[in-house]
């Protein structure tokens, strides 16, 4: 059952197979994005020079930040500071409602 909610009319672009991003909000200084992902789905390890901060709103993810892994589930949040390697793999479907600073222009 999903308790949260996107409206209707959000535009999502496909990341990578059941992974798949929305952009919610921006500004130049700030950006907050929805990741969906299918049970299974790899968030692949990347880094940017954001700051990110992540909420888990559904499902249950292997957060992995620079070399670090953590199981995370509903309700948990996290952060990335800029530059570090990080990554998430999905152990359900689930959301990721994630904020960067400044914006990502590339997900434009």
């Amino acid at each position: 059952m999903s308790f949260y909610s996107l409206p209707q009319h959000t535009t999502w672009t496909e990341v990578a197979p059941g992974n798949r991003r929305a952009v919610l909000s921006e500004r130049p200084e700030m950006m907050l994005v929805a990741f969906s992902f299918e049970a299974g789905a790899i968030g692949a390890p990347h880094s940017h020079p954001h700051t990110q901060v992540s909420y888990v709103a559904e499902g249950t993810f292997d957060v992995t930040v620079d070399g670090t892994t953590a199981r995370l589930g509903a309700g948990s949040s996290f952060i990335v500071a800029p530059n570090l390697v990080h990554s998430v793999v999905a152990l359900t479907k689930g959301l990721l409602i994630d904020t960067f600073t400044p914006r990502r222009d590339d997900f434009l």
